[in-house]
């Protein structure tokens, strides 16, 4: 499927998953003039992500969290893999499910050039891991962006024990293309930030769960007290409470901590579909759905 607002000339950047995180870093390369190829099994996704970019475009603007004065970029969009063999990097950003991104890094490892990076997006699997699945694991590099990654500068940035300094050193050249600032760290279940984070969302759910404190309470002593800009529940929310379990059936099954468990409260907002901001109810209500 080719969109109204695709310019001719080869991709340089592909990103797989067009879900929140795969169409916000596509806004993020579109807002500094990168050309994008989104892919997605979904054509409902393809088609909700062309009417979303431009809006999450000017908002960022409106922000000044993206210049203005940049071009506009080529986005195309398909179903089709063998569509981004000509990319220059590829993101993959599918959801996080170990098996689904094994197979999609495979997939598209087999298609593109030898030293074309491939930067996975995963919020808690290890680099290693997911580069074992790869045609050439040296490519592989983690780039955990923040959401949303158009409006939040910082990318934790994961170098696996087979990753390359030719591949690293690609992957810190685009994300400063992007105006990201990088901090690199090394390989292991959640890295740091989720590592930490989503046994805080776990607790904070817990918390909720025994009676201790509402929603509300939680995140304003996280706010008043700590100097979070952002309560954990109200993170929780805007991750996406889905994705939020799943990462931490991941902390947990490759720690072996049982403090990863995602709690009774957790699991039945997902079992409801209850997921935050992108389903319009979470620990919270919005009067509106986060695209």
């Amino acid at each position: 499927m080719m969109t109204d607002i695709q310019r001719a000339g080869p991709a340089r950047l592909a990103v797989l998953g067009a879900g929140v995180m795969g169409v916000g870093i596509a806004t993020l390369a579109q807002g500094h003039g990168v050309p994008v190829v989104l892919v997605d099994i979904r054509e409902e996704a393809l088609e909700r992500a062309v009417g979303t970019i431009p809006r999450q475009l000017r908002l960022a603007r409106l922000h000044g969290k993206l210049p203005r004065e940049a071009a506009p970029a080529g986005l195309r969009t398909t179903t089709s893999l063998a569509d981004v063999a000509d990319a220059t990097a590829v993101v993959e950003a599918v959801t996080e499910l170990p098996d689904a991104k094994a197979k999609v890094l495979a997939e598209v490892s087999a298609l593109i050039a030898p030293g074309t990076p491939v930067v996975s997006n995963t919020s808690a699997i290890p680099i290693d891991e997911l580069a074992g699945h790869a045609a050439r694991p040296q490519d592989v590099v983690g780039a955990h962006f923040m959401n949303p990654p158009y409006l939040i500068r910082t990318v934790e940035v994961i170098r696996g024990p087979r990753t390359s300094d030719a591949a690293l050193d690609a992957v810190l050249s685009l994300l400063a293309a992007l105006d990201r600032e990088s901090v690199v760290v090394g390989d292991g279940p959640g890295f740091v930030i989720n590592r930490i984070l989503q046994r805080v969302i776990n607790e904070a759910a817990r918390v909720v769960e025994e009676g201790v404190a509402s929603p509300e309470s939680v995140d304003a002593l996280f706010k008043g007290c700590l100097g979070h800009s952002t309560g954990p529940l109200a993170t929780g929310d805007l991750i996406g409470l889905d994705n939020v379990v799943d990462s931490l059936r991941v902390l947990r099954d490759r720690t072996g901590d049982a403090g990863y468990e995602p709690c009774d409260l957790l699991l039945a907002k997902v079992r409801a579909g209850d997921f935050g901001r992108k389903t319009g109810r979470g620990f919270y209500a919005y009067d509106s759905l986060h695209s």
